[in-house]
C-alpha cells in the first residue's frame, strides 16, 4: 500500500500534500478532490497520484488524511467505509467533530487520529495539533509526525485542548495580518514607503517569533529588555496598554474559542 491518501486537498489538504510529498517519495502518496484539476495540478507539481475516485484512493493507502468539510465528513466515511481494511488509519482535519464521533461513522476498530493545522502550512512554517483517538497507537502519531514534518512544527495535544489550540494557532494568523498592516500603516504615517513598511512590520514579527522559540525567554523579559528608561519603545508600549491591547487580543482568542465549542455541539 502507499503510505498517505489525501481525500480532500482544497487549500490546506493541498498544502499538506506538498509537505508529504517531501517527507515520504510522491509515489507513495495519492490524493482525490472533488475538483479534479486542483488534483491534477498538484500530481504535476509533486509526482504524486491522481486517483480516479475517493473509493480508489481509500483502498491505496495506509494512512487517510480527510480533508473535507465537517458537515461533508458523515457522507465521506459512509462511502469509503466499505473498502476499509484493518491497519488503515484515518486522520481527520475537521474541525468541530471529536474523534468519538468519527469513529461511530467509521468501521469498527479503525484508528482515528486528530489534527489541525493553520495556513502557515502552506511555506512549511505551520503549527499543527495531533492527537490521538480511539484505537490509535504511538506508531500512529509517529507516522503521522513523520509524514506532515515538512508542513512546520507538529505538537501532541489531548483532544479536549484542540478549540483552544485553534482559537490561538488556526484562528490567530487573521488575529497578527491586522497587527502587521497597523504597523506598516504606522510606519507610513511616520514618513516610510508602503512596500517598505511592510516588510519592515512582517520581518519583525518573524525575527521577534523566533527570538521567542529559541531563548525560551519570556515574552515579557524579551520586551523588556527593549524598553530602555525613558525611552521611544517604552512610549509605544504604554501606548498599546492605553488602547488595552493585551486585553483585546485575549479577548479575540476567548471569542474563537468559544465559537470552536460551539460548533462541536452542533
Amino acid at each position: 500500500m502507499k503510505q498517505a491518501a489525501f481525500i480532500g486537498t482544497g487549500n490546506m489538504g493541498g498544502a499538506l500534500v506538498r509537505a508529504a510529498c517531501q517527507s515520504v517519495p510522491p509515489q507513495d502518496v495519492i490524493i482525490s478532490n472533488r475538483t479534479r484539476s486542483k488534483a491534477l495540478d498538484l500530481e504535476n507539481d509533486t509526482g504524486c497520484t491522481v486517483a480516479a475516485n475517493n473509493l480508489e484512493a481509500a483502498c491505496a493507502a495506509r494512512y487517510l488524511f480527510l480533508g473535507v468539510k465537517p458537515h461533508m465528513m458523515r457522507a465521506l466515511l459512509e462511502e469509503i467505509g466499505p473498502v476499509l481494511t484493518p491497519g488503515q488509519v484515518l486522520v481527520s482535519m475537521a474541525a468541530g467533530l471529536t474523534a468519538e464521533t468519527l469513529a461511530g461513522w467509521a468501521p469498527p476498530g479503525t484508528p482515528i487520529l486528530r489534527i489541525m493545522p493553520n495556513t502557515p502550512c502552506s511555506i512549511g512554517k505551520g503549527m499543527i495539533a495531533l492527537c490521538a483517538g480511539p484505537n490509535a497507537q504511538a506508531s500512529h502519531l509517529q507516522a503521522v509526525e513523520h509524514i506532515l514534518r515538512f508542513a512546520g512544527r507538529v505538537e501532541r495535544l489531548d483532544e479536549g485542548l484542540m478549540d483552544a489550540f485553534s482559537a490561538v494557532a488556526g484562528c490567530g494568523p487573521a488575529f497578527v495580518y491586522p497587527f502587521i498592516e497597523a504597523m506598516a500603516d504606522g510606519g507610513v504615517l511616520a514618513g516610510l514607503p508602503r512596500q517598505k513598511a511592510m516588510a519592515f512590520a512582517a520581518q519583525t514579527l518573524i525575527g521577534a517569533a523566533c527570538l521567542v522559540l529559541e531563548s525560551e525567554e519570556h515574552p515579557g523579559a524579551l520586551k523588556d529588555a527593549v524598553c530602555s528608561p525613558g525611552g521611544s519603545t517604552i512610549e509605544g508600549v504604554a501606548a498599546l496598554e492605553r488602547g488595552g491591547f493585551r486585553g483585546v487580543v485575549m479577548d479575540a482568542v476567548i471569542a474563537a474559542w468559544k465559537k470552536n465549542t460551539a460548533l462541536g455541539k452542533q
